[in-house]
């Protein structure tokens, strides 16, 4: 009992020490991890445990406070910890390359781990990768079809040379859609495609917005795809913005929504019924793009988003002279050109849009 509760004290002191990184999860970054990896020598988090649960040939996991700790292991966790394993294992992490956050879809979180222990893909040893040729990739992943009825196998084809990603219908024939690298952007949605690897790929044709939803059975395969797009996008803006500094390039090579969900909007002379309408803010692009579905391809019309000193700005109130029969929370976007009214379900809801469109106003 005393070499339990001594060990334990150790292993939190441990844990807390400063100049070891061993105070945030090594793989997702959550503070205060207190599980840990003693075949690696690395402080995780319960959720990142989970996954080293399922790779017992290269890690065994305990935890911190439950667990007994043999002083020996106490030993082992002293002589490498979460900087060192950093140091070993990513050493040779792509710039392009996603590193997933404890937010993220399980599929990035176990694809990142696995990658780093299994597969020693970013060792000192790996010859770093061109973003040019991480960029080229050929195969099939499930797109939804028309309708939103069923996912269909499609080859997809990504060539950052050409600063081009393409699908196809049929085999030998030309492609259904040529989509430039420019425009593209890349995300996990999990939730709304309804599968575990569910990515949504956007891009602009026309001036409209265009959505791709699309899986693949295997999640490494899935990934990779997601960070060739990166490696793709990555060498166009490289390219294409030659004097920008690295960090100001990396957020934006992909990007998630900063909000998603349902709100009801009324037309121009702000008369007409409210329709319920599916919303994205993309903060990057300082647009408010509207669905009649998630699931559509295309947008029904979107909204630019500018800056306070130029007119815009956000409300939670209506104006004047519009009526609404339902009493819901409302929002009033303002715009040099005109003001949008939208209704939200709840307080909360209303909040939460408020917080995010007053984010890009503020940017």
């Amino acid at each position: 009992a005393m070499d339990r509760d001594r060990n334990k004290a150790l292993l939190l002191e441990l844990q807390r020490a400063a100049g070891t990184g061993n105070d945030r999860c090594a793989d997702c970054g959550n503070p205060d991890p207190d599980w840990a990896s003693y075949k690696l020598g690395i402080f995780i988090c319960l959720n990142c445990s989970g996954i080293h649960r399922n790779l017992p040939e290269i890690s065994k996991v305990k935890s911190l406070l439950l667990d007994f700790w043999e002083s020996n292991l106490i030993e082992f966790m002293k002589n490498h910890g979460n900087l060192w394993a950093k140091a070993k294992y990513e050493a040779k992490v792509p710039p392009y390359y996603y590193i997933p956050k404890s937010r993220d879809c399980m599929v990035l979180r176990e694809q990142w781990i696995r990658a780093k222990y299994e597969r020693g893909e970013f060792l000192d040893t790996q010859v770093c990768q061109d973003p040019c040729s991480a960029g080229i990739r050929e195969g099939f992943l499930w797109k939804l079809g028309k309708g939103r009825r069923q996912f269909q196998k499609r080859q997809f084809l990504l060539s950052a040379r050409e600063g081009v990603m393409k699908y196809f219908t049929k085999e030998s024939q030309s492609p259904k859609a040529i989509i430039s690298v420019g425009s593209l952007n890349a995300m996990f949605q999990v939730d709304k495609i309804g599968h575990n690897h569910g990515l949504q790929i956007t891009y602009t044709t026309d001036g409209q917005t265009r959505n791709l939803f699309v899986y693949h059975e295997s999640g490494k395969e899935i990934v990779d795809w997601f960070n060739a797009i990166r490696a793709a996008r990555y060498h166009y803006l490289r390219t294409t913005f030659p004097n920008v500094p690295e960090p100001e390039l990396i957020p934006r090579i992909t990007r998630n929504f900063v909000k998603e969900g349902y709100m009801e909007k009324t037309g121009p002379k702000q008369k007409e019924a409210f329709k319920v309408r599916w919303f994205c803010l993309d903060s990057q692009e300082r647009n408010l793009i509207y669905f009649k579905n998630p699931l559509d391809a295309f947008a029904q019309g979107q909204v630019f988003i500018g800056r306070r000193d130029e007119g815009y700005e956000v409300r939670d109130d209506l104006p004047e002279r519009v009526c609404v029969k339902k009493k819901k929370p409302a929002i009033t976007l303002v715009t040099p050109e005109r003001e949008f009214v939208f209704l939200c379900e709840n307080d909360r809801k209303q909040r939460e849009w408020m917080d995010a469109l007053n984010g890009v106003i503020t940017q």
